[in-house]
């Protein structure tokens, strides 16, 4: 135990007390803090409560059958564990032996104790106890006897059988032993700690405590020691009574039953359960009195403006009532001509031409003659022989392609590859297509939007000549424009 001076009780008894607390159940925490119980009741139930003294154990949770009383007393007994410092000041000092008498105790001894103590309210307490505890010195083997007799002042919560407290207090810290082993002395001591109290009877308790002394260092003014103490024990509860020991039955909600027979506690209720009447659907209108209990209604009767076309407008508030439409009259859009809602057609009489170019406003309209052009086979892009690189000669071809595509943005296109028949099938249908993907580079580098651009590679498979001619193979291998619609 060379740490035993550290205080590591003062953090670990008031973190206990917290601990316990969150750790009980809320229905108990609520009803701790809840409303005075009330005493009337309500024509539908009338009621007649026994005595407090007379109510069941058995009719109380556990939990709150037994808690803290004012006017009360605490008699008992009590024992442990205790870890003395290694930097103690109890001992007789003489300067005629070594280190002045001084010698380590045993780094840990059982200690025993009586406890007497008087609480006027239920969260405060004093308490007066006396503890022995029997150790030797580490070095020489001697018997020591440690003694304390303190004072305390206790805080507890008060409303439950199990009941966290914290406590401090002051008093003498003592040793008796003879001359060889540290002779007689006795130091001012305070201490703090914490622990749980459980309430098994009205006139029983069990306890649980952790404290830290602090008394003087060795050398006085050298600091403080600390010394821990862990123990349990049990007491004899005086002066409370059966009618004081049973709590009276509460009534959160005030609606004239008990919590314990109210089958909506923390809700006013009216018989038989003290439930409130339902209301499924939440409307303001109790089951009873709503011809559609499960539908959110209105007055009269609690049910819904019907909407015949469900399209979410009430029939009173529908011009189409039996359409299902939009806002804001509830009625459909139309569309006279061509598949766009007159809504959004600017031409509402005249249907869309579909052919790549302005297919969006719904009006009819031809491809531009610039756009027409440059549709189909494209003459002057060139590659290198077998390779998807295009040839620097190519340049004011694909810049026209590029001007024309930057005036009609509306415009996308698709992009084909071809090649003769010469050769394995597979690599010319990779080749054609890489040739079309050098092409879309090119006009993305200059500013064409990637998403108007599409790419297909065709190989050998759709020739615009014969294959069997020099001339025939020249005009298959080429690259296609087309207008995407």
């Amino acid at each position: 135990m060379r740490r035993a001076s550290q205080p590591f009780l003062s953090r670990w008894s008031v973190g206990l007390a917290c601990v316990c607390v969150s750790a009980l159940p809320r229905t108990a925490v609520a009803a701790s803090v809840g409303s005075a119980p009330a005493e009337a009741s309500t024509p539908s139930q009338p009621t007649s409560e026994p005595a407090a003294s007379e109510a069941s154990d058995n009719a109380t949770p556990w939990l709150r059958r037994h808690p803290p009383r004012r006017h009360t007393g605490e008699l008992g007994v009590w024992g442990g564990a205790l870890l003395p410092s290694t930097r103690h000041e109890l001992f007789d000092a003489d300067v005629g032996l070594p280190d002045q008498g001084f010698r380590r105790l045993a780094v840990a001894s059982g200690i025993v104790g009586l406890r007497v103590g008087y609480y006027p309210a239920r969260v405060f307490g004093l308490e007066m106890e006396g503890a022995f505890s029997p150790t030797q010195t580490r070095d020489t083997g001697r018997f020591v006897a440690l003694w304390g007799a303190r004072g305390q002042f206790v805080l507890q919560l008060p409303w439950w059988s199990l009941t966290p407290f914290v406590l401090g207090g002051v008093g003498a810290l003592g040793v008796s032993s003879d001359r060889e082993a540290l002779g007689d002395d006795a130091d001012l001591a305070v201490h703090f700690g914490g622990g749980l109290k459980l309430f098994v009877h009205r006139r029983v308790v069990l306890r649980i405590d952790a404290r830290d002394y602090v008394s003087a260092r060795r050398g006085v003014r050298n600091g403080l020691a600390h010394m821990g103490e862990f123990t349990a024990g049990i007491g004899l509860v005086l002066g409370r009574s059966r009618a004081s020991a049973e709590p009276i039955p509460r009534d959160r909600d005030r609606d004239g039953f008990r919590d314990r027979d109210d089958g909506c506690p923390d809700t006013a209720g009216i018989a038989p359960d003290g439930c409130p009447p339902p209301d499924r659907d939440g409307d303001g209108f109790v089951d009873a009195d709503d011809a559609c209990p499960t539908q959110v209604g209105v007055a009269p009767q609690g049910c819904p403006i019907p909407d015949s076309d469900n399209d979410g407008f009430p029939d009173t508030e529908d011009r189409c009532p039996h359409e299902p439409g939009v806002a804001p009259d509830g009625c459909p859009h139309r569309d006279t001509d061509d598949g766009f809602l007159d809504h959004e057609d600017a031409c509402v009489d005249a249907p869309e031409t579909h052919n790549g170019f302005e297919d969006e406003d719904g009006c009819p309209d031809v491809v531009p003659d610039d756009v027409e052009a440059y549709s189909g086979v494209i003459a002057g892009i060139y590659f290198d022989s077998n390779r998807a690189v295009v040839r620097p000669t190519s340049k004011p071809t694909l810049d026209a392609a590029v001007d024309i595509l930057r005036r009609f943005p509306s415009i996308s296109i698709e992009i084909s590859g071809h090649t003769d028949a010469r050769g394995d099938r597979t690599y010319n249908m990779d080749l054609s297509a890489r040739r079309a993907e050098a092409v879309r580079a090119y006009l993305i580098e200059h500013g064409i939007e990637a998403d108007r651009i599409q790419t297909r590679g065709a190989g050998p498979d759709e020739p615009i000549d014969t294959n069997r001619t020099a001339k025939g193979r020249a005009r298959n291998r080429r690259i296609e424009f087309h207008v995407l619609q």
